[in-house]
């Protein structure tokens, strides 16, 4: 691991807690479809992009849908979502984010959002954050959803950054995959027995030791 210049941050689960919304999005979604998703099937939708979460949900209900029907429920799914998020504010971001940027900001370090949402920015307009970012990468940007590194490589490149100087925070398997194919170095935020494939996972920020972000973030190492 080289030193870290640049620190990337998923957006749900990591900085703000809206996958409760998705789950509830889906959920409602797929009564339309006759098809019952529990929280077990919805642990299969986290990371993925609003194509690859339908994708899996037609998988999951053995249903098949046209292409013009499938294009009308991603729709439908993103409405019943921007609905549930419209109030929105500081008070939800999660515990630890906003003073862990605020050191990144002393520090000097680039700071990047990587998010498969295509309402990232939407969404950190609603906490007033977009400032604190001084890239944002979405599914607006990309082609592959994670895990394909495709996402944190545009982010790469954009900081002026090797992917071994980024360190990357993701509460999902997928971006977990995506950040170690593309050569970067995770902290899972979540529970660490439902993740793998990575040296450090967290509750949240407040319990990620001052000896670590020391060794993240000293030139003398």
């Amino acid at each position: 691991m080289g030193l870290i210049k640049a620190v990337i941050f998923d957006l749900d689960g990591v900085i703000v807690d809206t996958s409760n919304y998705h789950y509830l999005s889906w959920k409602k979604l797929c009564l339309e479809l006759d098809y019952n998703l529990n929280e077990s099937g919805n642990d299969f939708l986290k990371g993925l992009s609003r194509e690859d979460s339908l994708l899996k949900i037609i998988d999951l209900a053995n249903i098949s849908l046209s292409e013009e029907k499938f294009k009308e429920y991603l729709t439908k799914k993103n409405s019943y979502y921007l609905d549930f998020i419209n109030n929105l504010s500081q008070k939800n971001i999660l515990p630890g984010v906003l003073s862990f940027l605020r050191y990144l900001k002393k520090k000097s370090i680039k700071i990047s959002l990587c998010s498969s949402s295509k309402n990232a920015k939407f969404v950190l307009e609603k906490l007033d954050m977009i400032s604190l970012f001084d890239i944002i990468v979405d599914g607006n940007d990309i082609k592959m959803g994670k895990p394909d590194p495709e996402i944190f490589l545009i982010a790469s490149k954009k900081l002026v950054t090797e992917p071994k100087n980024c360190l990357v925070f993701e509460d999902a398997q997928s971006g977990i995959d995506a950040a170690n194919k593309a050569g970067m170095t995770v902290v899972g935020i979540g529970n660490k027995n439902k993740l793998k494939n990575l040296k450090y996972c967290f509750p949240d920020f407040l319990k990620i030791p001052d000896h670590l972000i020391n060794y993240f973030f000293n030139e003398e190492r």
